[in-house]
């Protein structure tokens, strides 16, 4: 009988030859070297992209902006700062934002959403679409608010005095929202409504190149004149 002798296991641990650990460094090597070299190809694409952000930072982050902004001072001063508009000294408003105005002697402008009205610091979208309930609610107010101010009149409300702009800050009214408050303005300043219609008139601004958008009243231009007129006579 022969004795048992234990058949190695296919799984067991073989003693690495020197021939593989040569290979295994060989190849640490070259892994080691392709870094190296892709490292070395790297640096030198990092030195003109680097340089080409800064140019680029200078010129469209410092250099443009000043150009504009003095190309801009110098043939455009009044719309590069704002449109402002100053009267005796005193800076009472721009003619690119809207103000609101309660008394019966002024044009009234549109409904605003923004803030507690006209707060260019809260303007945002206000829009509301037509089967809206509260846009129902805030036209009916608008028009109880217009005819409570002017009872004598019986005209059609335009659009724009009972609803709200997109933005809550629009500066001006339709030619026809104008008309509808003359009468209620003259008869509070004591003037004739010529004299009022007048002043509109001088303040409308027509369609931009003739044919873009509609003509425009500006309210606080308007006001303005009116008070003068008032002052003068």
């Amino acid at each position: 009988m022969q004795p048992n002798h234990p058949i190695p296991s296919s799984n067991a641990t073989q003693p690495a030859s020197p021939m593989n650990a040569e290979h295994s460094h060989i190849d640490d090597n070259d892994d080691k070297n392709t870094e190296i070299d892709q490292a070395a190809t790297r640096m030198p694409m990092l030195k003109p992209a680097l340089s080409l952000f800064i140019v680029l930072a200078i010129t469209l982050g410092l250099c443009y902006p000043l150009l504009m902004t003095g190309v801009a001072q110098v043939t455009m001063p009044n719309k590069a700062n704002g449109s402002m508009i100053e009267q005796n000294g005193s800076l009472v408003g721009s003619t690119l934002i809207g103000q609101t105005f309660d008394q019966p002697e002024y044009l009234w402008t549109r409904p605003s959403a923004a803030g507690d009205g006209y707060d260019a610091a809260q303007s945002s979208g206000s829009n509301l679409g037509p089967l809206n309930p509260e846009l129902v609610t805030n036209v009916e107010t608008q028009v109880q608010k217009l005819k409570a101010a002017d009872p004598q009149n019986t005209a059609p409300i335009p659009l724009d005095l009972v609803t709200m702009s997109g933005s809550g800050l629009d500066p001006h009214i339709s030619p026809a929202a104008a008309q509808w408050q003359v009468n209620r303005v003259a008869r509070i300043r004591g003037i004739s409504s010529e004299q009022v219609q007048k002043v509109i008139d001088a303040h409308t601004e027509g369609r931009q190149l003739y044919w873009l958008g509609e003509p425009r009243v500006n309210v606080l231009a308007v006001n303005l004149a009116l008070d003068e007129m008032s002052s003068t006579n």
